[in-house]
């Protein structure tokens, strides 16, 4: 499970721990390294680090070949998602929760947590580095609204084993990462929005917004959120909804008011129409507006055609003859 990624990358191979963390420091996130035994006869260096940017996100596979302890006081203005590959890793906090990850585990790393993480000799991660601004982007795009500052992910860990899609996903980003040789944004923002997008459906479960009601009320939203986002080109009927969410009809309804000011239909439409142009702008090979149209339900064309150009100020014909 991505053994094979990032080869053509690499930065260092077979180097001392520290110049790993010392390049680390300054492009995935600030911490501190220590050895565990430094008492080892006829020590051999096997550090090794591949790195690149790809969609203004960074990408890393690292492996300390020692057994190691970061330090991390925070980092600052970036998420991390780290994937154990081999080995385990294990991370304490600062309120004495510990979480023991292997192979094929996941866990998402908020802004400003405090934590030090210990390292088997063994231990290889992928971590991909999230800037704050392109996940709240993402989330704007994914969710419809802007997150509040202080948003974060719980601590779980998440066995993406049991997520093949989302693994294949991730094997495909970094393997495309690994063989680009030009930067190209309009070739690799399609990949980063598709993680940002997986990203909130896989731990849609575990985001919590301050500020926004009970945490049982934000669950079931963002559950009916994702129940909407996967089931995008269907008729979505709000029964199905609150039976997928496990809340009441008039829940359902309290919900879209509370955090949108809309009806559940209404923002329903909404969202089809998003995810519409956005298949419009993204498919160059799309031309057939109508059978798009028709795809995700809208059967009244020329009503179709006028709420198109209400909310993004031209039609869809004309969305397609000036994309890039």
């Amino acid at each position: 499970m991505l053994l094979d990624v990032l080869n053509n990358t690499m930065v260092f191979d077979g180097v001392h721990p520290l110049k790993v963390s010392e390049y680390m420091n300054q492009h995935v996130g600030t911490h501190r390294l220590e050895i565990i035994n430094t008492n080892k006869k006829n020590r051999t260096f096997s550090a090794k680090l591949s790195y690149r940017v790809f969609a203004d996100m960074g990408l890393a596979r690292v492996s300390y070949g020692d057994e190691v302890r970061i330090c991390c006081l925070g980092l600052s203005d970036v998420y991390h998602l780290h994937v154990v590959t081999g080995g385990q890793c294990c991370w304490h906090y600062d309120d004495d929760q510990r979480l023991l990850l292997r192979p094929g585990q996941a866990l998402m790393i908020n802004p400003q947590e405090r934590m030090y993480i210990s390292y088997s000799d063994d231990c290889e991660k992928i971590i991909i580095k999230i800037p704050v601004e392109i996940l709240k982007e993402g989330y704007l795009k994914h969710i419809g609204i802007l997150p509040h500052d202080d948003f974060c992910f719980d601590r779980r860990v998440v066995d993406l084993n049991n997520s093949k899609c989302f693994l294949s996903f991730l094997d495909a980003l970094l393997t495309e990462a690994n063989e680009v040789k030009v930067d190209i944004d309009t070739l690799q923002r399609p990949y980063r929005d598709i993680l940002i997008s997986k990203l909130l459906q896989q731990f849609s479960g575990m985001i919590k917004i301050h500020n926004m009601g009970s945490s049982q009320m934000d669950r079931s939203f963002f559950k009916l959120l994702t129940y909407i986002d996967v089931n995008i080109k269907d008729d979505i009927d709000v029964h199905v909804m609150a039976k997928a969410s496990n809340v009441s009809i008039r829940t359902v309804y309290n919900q879209f008011s509370k955090y949108f000011g809309l009806t559940p239909k209404r923002y329903i439409r909404k969202a089809k129409m998003k995810n519409l142009r956005e298949e419009l702008v993204r498919n160059t090979k799309l031309r057939n507006v109508t059978q798009a149209a028709l795809d995700y339900g809208f059967t009244h064309l020329g009503r179709f055609s006028s709420e198109y150009r209400e909310m993004f100020g031209e039609l869809p014909s004309e969305t397609i003859k000036y994309r890039r």
